[in-house]
């Protein structure tokens, strides 16, 4: 398992699509996050804050609002990434050769999952190096930050893991990436049907259901720092669901 997850973490690195990513994820959010700072110091904004007794902090303002664009970047990016996974061995046929192997199929899609897992960590590492530089002039909420990165990873291992077993269905990683995204557009906007208003108690009760299946729903309070048991189940379920049909999907392919 840890085999294929340092080999898939290398070839990554050994790919122009994975370092395009890094450069332009640096610079969208490195810019992102100074027009967010440079509009939390104006003396307006200020002024403002301090009239607030209840006005919030800088790691809510600036640390949070970059956090919740990093929903949408990676929203966008992720099947990019998941795309070829299975989908690449499959096209290049070399899927028969992985499947014959000796080792198991959840080893196989273990490895994927950790090895793409491990680049996502390496990219977060680097984005927090923003949040932390705060810190040379000012001071910061570590138990939201920490929140906040915490919702982060478990939405990512959600993504990874549903677009690792979309990349299982097909042999065409371009078929994958925009059936990954597909879905990943379906998720999100489950949160807005659940949103509306409801005319009767059954579709009130189908609008809870839908807000509850939103894969983004369950981010937003780790993100304003309050931590729920339920949001951490939501996504280790999620994760554990799509791996065991991702394994179930290469044990028929080897069978």
């Amino acid at each position: 398992m840890w085999t294929i997850a340092a080999r898939e973490l290398r070839s990554l690195f050994l790919s122009p699509l994975a370092w395009s990513i890094l450069g332009a994820v640096q610079v969208i959010f490195g810019w992102f996050f100074a027009l967010l700072l440079f509009w939390f110091i104006r003396p307006e904004v200020q002024s403002s804050l301090a009239n607030d007794p209840n006005a919030p902090g800088l790691t809510a303002m600036v640390i949070g609002s970059l956090l919740d664009w990093m929903v949408i970047v990676l929203l966008l990016i992720t099947p990019l990434l998941t795309m070829r996974l299975i989908s690449e061995e499959r096209h290049n046929k070399t899927l028969p050769l992985l499947l014959s192997a000796p080792i198991s199929m959840t080893s196989i899609i273990l490895g994927k999952f950790l090895g793409l897992m491990g680049f996502f960590l390496i990219m977060l590492g680097m984005l927090m190096l923003m949040p932390l530089s705060i810190l040379f002039g000012g001071s910061l909420d570590f138990g939201q930050l920490a929140s906040g990165l915490l919702g982060i990873i478990l939405l990512l291992g959600a993504l990874t893991a549903l677009g690792l077993y979309i990349s299982t269905l097909t042999a065409q990683p371009t078929v994958a990436a925009i059936s990954t995204f597909g879905a990943f557009l379906l998720l999100w906007m489950l949160d807005w049907g659940g949103n509306t208003e409801a005319p009767n108690n059954i579709l009130t009760y189908l609008s809870d259901i839908l807000t509850y299946l939103s894969i983004t729903n369950h981010y937003q309070p780790l993100l304003k720092g309050l931590f729920s048991t339920a949001d951490v189940i939501y996504y280790v379920l999620f994760i554990a669901l799509f791996l065991i049909l991702s394994i179930q999907r290469l044990d028929a392919d080897r069978i």
